[in-house]
């Protein structure tokens, strides 16, 4: 028996949200939207509750944005099924042409235009026929999600790198030398700054950060988390598969996710 496919949309704005469940059902009527979420943090939540075979990702939602919450699904998702196929909805086109110049997975502009639609679910119903396995599926979107994770971290056009970070410490403002930085971390408003010996915190968002910063010289080996390139001392894998970093002058271990796993490679 044929199972009827299933899809997920997250998006904040209801009447948008609304038409492209329409359109939906209009292009591909056997299609079952199991789950209408209106930001990233519902979407990740509910993605791992229904498993839908098709994720519609508004790329703007409050709090996390679309890729976020594909990012943080790819961590949490269980390695024996199928990762979702993701179709990025956005309503900036410039942003969409850089993002998906591979075309490694689809997006749909905003407003929703019918007659593209059509062709994303032509697609989109192509991948899931032709689907052959969940470690070559998942390999495949973790490919595609590092080269929009990477696409982001695109120097911010005119805006000088970053040498020294400035950073609060009660009523004073310090300058630490980026030389001196191990890693940032995300950690809810904050981003902390951890040098040898000492923490210190920002509240310059990381993402922001992370356009400022050399991508050779600081890697993203989690979502919420940059690395300092020479203060790695070695990758260790656990007994479930997972890596940690161990690193130059900070005793704890940075966990690497899934996503940013395969750039720790013996040469």
């Amino acid at each position: 028996m044929t199972t009827a496919p299933r899809a997920l949309i997250a998006e904040d704005e209801p009447l948008l949200a609304a038409a492209l469940a329409r359109e939906l059902a209009a292009a591909w009527p056997e299609l079952a939207i199991v789950a209408r979420v209106g930001d990233g943090l519902a979407a990740e939540r509910e993605a791992l509750a229904l498993r839908p075979d098709v994720l519609f990702l508004d790329i703007r939602m409050p709090g996390q944005s679309g890729l976020d919450a594909a990012t943080a699904l790819a961590d949490a998702w269980p390695d024996c099924e199928p990762f979702p196929l993701l179709v990025f909805v956005t309503a900036y086109d410039q942003y969409a042409v850089q993002a998906f110049e591979a075309q490694a997975v689809d997006y749909v502009l905003k407003p929703v235009q019918p007659a593209r639609l059509r062709k994303t679910v032509q697609k989109v119903r192509s991948a899931l026929a032709n689907q052959t396995g969940a470690a070559t599926d998942f390999e495949a979107t973790l490919t595609q999600l590092r080269a929009l994770v990477a696409a982001q971290r695109q120097p911010a056009g005119a805006s000088a790198p970053l040498t020294v970070i400035q950073a609060g410490n009660g009523s004073q403002i310090e300058l630490v030398p980026l030389a001196d930085v191990i890693y940032f971390e995300a950690a809810d408003k904050y981003v902390r700054v951890l040098t040898s010996g000492r923490e210190l915190l920002i509240r310059t968002p990381l993402k922001e950060l992370a356009a400022r910063l050399d991508p050779q010289e600081f890697w993203q080996v989690h979502r919420g988390t940059l690395v300092r390139a020479a203060s790695i001392a070695a990758a260790v894998r656990d007994e479930s598969g997972r890596v940690h970093l161990r690193l130059h002058g900070r005793p704890e271990r940075v966990a690497v996710s899934r996503l940013h796993a395969a750039q720790f490679k013996a040469m």
